[in-house]
């Protein structure tokens, strides 16, 4: 099959996705339509929580969905070693406009040490190469190849495995419904709790906050307070902190 052949064949998942009924559906329709051209496999496709480390809104079936090709295991350890540390091409992934081979990533990021994890746990799993495509800052939809894609794809398949991920993932957002959280949710706080909070984390005093947020002094105050006692903190720094490593912060 050729590059135009395809091209062809993503056209024509794209036409029909919206007839798939179910997330397996659309995975493994966009797996046949590209497997035999790049031997690409798809690995599966995920949406992000709003915030960094907020594993509690990650779940298999319902925001991750894996495809059948995926090597048995490396979910498993790849979600453990998430939650300890970040994985920088996931990272790269949500804020860039572009999609890019994993290769390129690694070269691009040039992570060292303990940063290089999902490098090596994919190619434990015999995923040497993988393309990720980022859809609309919340979805990322994932391949994976035993060989280097670099000199494989060309730019014209690039744009049409692109294209085709992000039918897919309009396709899965409207399967399981957009299912946003607020950020600050788990811990209950309200917005006017979250602003004080960040402005106190740039080191601004109440009448500070006060005047930047055009709120009265006894009011920040109360916010304050009140973020304090739900957050579990000793003080107004602890909180600060707490919201910090809970990553609140927008």
């Amino acid at each position: 099959m050729s590059d135009g052949d395809l091209r062809m064949s993503l056209l024509q998942y794209c036409g029909e996705v919206d007839a798939l009924g179910k997330p397996t559906d659309v995975l493994d329709a966009l797996h046949d339509a590209v497997m035999s051209r790049h031997k690409l496999h798809v690995l599966g496709a995920g949406r992000f929580p709003i915030k960094f480390g907020d594993w509690a809104s990650i779940k298999v079936g319902e925001t991750v969905f894996l495809h059948r090709a995926t090597p048995a295991g490396w979910w498993e350890e790849y979600a453990i070693l998430s939650q300890r540390g970040f994985d920088p091409g996931i990272m790269m992934a949500r804020v860039s406009l572009a999609p890019s081979t994993w290769s390129e990533t690694t070269r691009m990021l040039e992570p060292i040490g303990i940063d290089r994890w999902p490098h090596e746990l994919a190619l434990k799993y015999g995923m040497r190469d993988g393309f990720t495509c980022p859809v609309g800052g919340r979805w990322v939809v994932a391949f994976w190849s035993p060989r280097l894609l670099a000199k494989e794809l060309a730019g014209a398949s690039r744009a049409a495995l692109f294209m085709a991920a992000s039918f897919a993932a309009m396709r899965l957002e409207t399967l399981v419904g957009p299912k946003p959280r607020r950020i600050g949710e788990h811990a209950h706080l309200t917005p006017r709790e979250l602003a004080v909070l960040r402005w106190a984390s740039l080191g601004k005093q109440v009448r500070g906050i006060a005047e930047g947020l055009g709120l009265g002094a006894e009011t920040v105050r109360s916010h304050l307070k009140k973020a304090q006692e739900k957050l579990g903190a000793r003080n107004r720094t602890h909180a600060v902190a707490e919201a910090m490593r809970q990553q609140l912060f927008p």
